[in-house]
């Protein structure tokens, strides 16, 4: 007789063929989600990364544009070479270059005299006495109000050099007066004002003009520390704002640039895939 007060009961092999398939169904749907996720979160974070790169290179261009002088804006569509055309009345498409002369906003917006009683005057004023500046001479340029020692320590501390700065006055076509030297509050200027020259009580001290440039290479330049005279030719020291640049566009019109650019991203670094993000800003 067989004793069957001991025996257990146990998963049949269908059965087990079963929950072996199941586990297997679930595990493929896990392994499928996580790899979405994953690929969804690298794609995050490389979007991310273009956003704020193309956000911080539009916020640099935005601090130097807020300084251009308007009658100095101008483009060319392609290297340093070609010719120079008014933002305003251009007809070329696909430019390539974006150039002005910036004013001098640093010692403009610097303050001298700290101490206590001390009587407080930026680098330069920006408005000048139009009759003592008459009654000076040919080539002088009276500016109360002006520390222009500071100024010119100020620039000098930016590589810049306050003697070969520009002045402009208000309201004119880009024309400029070239600086000999300085001193208290009167700038001397390298010529004498032509007969007829109309002296304007405001004006502007500009050390650099400025360029943005787009390379074969897709890198957006910006090039600096060259001449302060309308349509000079580019030089100077350039800094790279952002590579693997696909489209930079910029309008300018009662007195606001609106700029666009746009980049590509590589999502990994095993992989040649990528995305694009574009960013928009307007500058007053």
């Amino acid at each position: 007789m067989i004793d069957r007060t001991n025996t257990q009961k146990a998963f049949t092999m269908v059965e087990l063929v079963m929950v072996i398939v199941v586990l297997g169904i679930v595990s493929s749907i896990g392994a499928s989600i996580i790899a979405q996720v994953y690929e969804s979160l690298i794609i995050q974070r490389a979007q991310y990364r273009a956003n704020i790169k193309t956000e911080l290179a539009l916020n640099q261009i935005a601090n130097r544009l807020r300084y251009a002088i308007p009658a100095t804006i101008g483009v060319r569509q392609a290297g340093t070479g070609d010719t120079f055309d008014d933002i305003i009345t251009t007809t070329k498409e696909n430019v390539k270059v974006l150039q002005w002369v910036g004013y001098d906003g640093d010692s403009f917006e610097a303050i001298s005299g700290s101490a206590t009683g001390a009587v407080r005057r930026p680098g330069w004023s920006g408005f000048c006495d139009v009759n003592a500046t008459l009654n000076a001479g040919g080539n002088k340029l009276i500016t109360p109000g002006s520390s222009l020692e500071l100024a010119s320590t100020i620039i000098g501390n930016l590589e810049g050099d306050i003697a070969g700065a520009s002045l402009y006055f208000a309201d004119t076509n880009g024309t400029s007066y070239g600086i000999r030297s300085v001193s208290g509050y009167t700038i001397t200027l390298d010529d004498p004002f032509p007969p007829g020259t109309l002296v304007n009580e405001r004006y502007k001290l500009a050390w650099s003009s400025y360029a943005l440039e787009v390379d074969a290479n897709g890198n957006l330049k910006l090039h600096y520390n060259f001449s302060p005279i309308h349509k000079a030719n580019i030089g100077g020291g350039s800094s790279l704002l952002l590579h693997d640049v696909t489209n930079f566009r910029f309008k300018y019109a009662g007195g606001a640039f609106r700029l666009k650019i746009c980049k590509k991203e590589p999502i990994g670094m095993d992989t040649n895939a990528t995305i694009h993000a574009c960013k928009e800003k307007v500058i007053f």
